[in-house]
């Protein structure tokens, strides 16, 4: 009998809103680095990438035909063999109003969505309940991303009161965030887990070198993993990593070791719109 109830999703983030070149040579920018990206990583076990997109000056940007060029690089490179999650993040240059405004505008397939962001005086209630509405009548696959327990928290108390409907959400617990140096230990993830009561399926992402160990934590614990560039450079062996697909690698080899299998993106998407 397998001892988990269901395969790892892994996602890759390849390079997030803060990295440049100078941070590593093979960070992708153009939406043709993208798109090979996308493939190596495919391969070596990913079965969604969260992308983030970049202005002709390499700064972070939420620009609908940028991310629609995005995504077709994407798409032209592996199909639909990845989910395509985009980002809303505000990364210190949006607004609430602007982050929904891209979301709606774009209808991405799948998003990832800051709960502390969007929970916003000049949004309120009424219009987190519009928007997390429309994102489930849309069939949005959507991620919400919470920063510590107290957002987990206000996530329940939201679900809970009615303001968020039912849909088949899941989570993404920040693991380092608020930490010196932005580093991440494995047990940063339990008060994650132990406050997590509802039944939305988890990931994580971890800041630095420890983002393996951290990812395989959670692995073991039935959740599931993103790693790559945005969060960390570095293998488990202290080495920089050559590519995203060799921190997609390690903990694809990871899961092995534990006996978990890995989801496809067809996979994935049937399970996580099961609900």
């Amino acid at each position: 009998m397998a001892v988990f109830s269901h395969p790892l999703l892994i996602t890759v983030a390849p390079n997030g809103a803060y990295k440049q070149r100078p941070d590593h040579p093979a960070l992708p920018i153009t939406t043709s680095e993208l798109g090979r990206t996308a493939k190596l990583c495919l391969d070596a076990g990913a079965a969604m990438i969260h992308m983030h997109i970049r202005d002709a000056e390499g700064r972070h940007s939420l620009d609908v035909q940028g991310y629609r060029d995005a995504q077709q690089a994407v798409k032209a490179a592996v199909g639909d063999e990845l989910i395509i999650q985009v980002t809303s993040e505000a990364a210190r240059v949006y607004k609430a109003p602007e982050q929904i405004a891209m979301v709606t505008a774009l209808k991405p397939e799948a998003v990832s969505v800051g709960l502390r962001e969007v929970d916003q005086p000049e949004i309120g209630e009424a219009g987190l309940a519009q928007f997390f509405g429309w994102l489930a009548k849309e069939r949005v696959m959507t991620q919400v991303i919470v920063y510590d327990v107290a957002d987990l928290q206000r996530w329940q108390a939201l679900r809970a009161q009615g303001v968020i409907p039912d849909a088949p959400w899941s989570l993404l617990f920040v693991l380092g965030r608020y930490s010196v140096g932005q580093t991440s230990e494995a047990k940063d993830l339990l008060p994650f887990v132990m406050a997590h009561t509802g039944q939305e399926p988890w990931s994580m992402c971890a800041f630095g070198a420890g983002e393996h160990a951290c990812a395989t934590t959670a692995v073991a614990l039935g959740g599931h993993a993103r790693v790559g560039f945005e969060n960390n450079l570095l293998l488990n062996n202290g080495q920089v990593a050559p590519v995203n697909a060799a921190l997609v690698r390690q903990i694809a080899d990871s899961a092995r070791v534990l006996g978990r299998s890995l989801y496809t993106a067809a996979k994935a998407r049937e399970a996580f719109f099961a609900a």
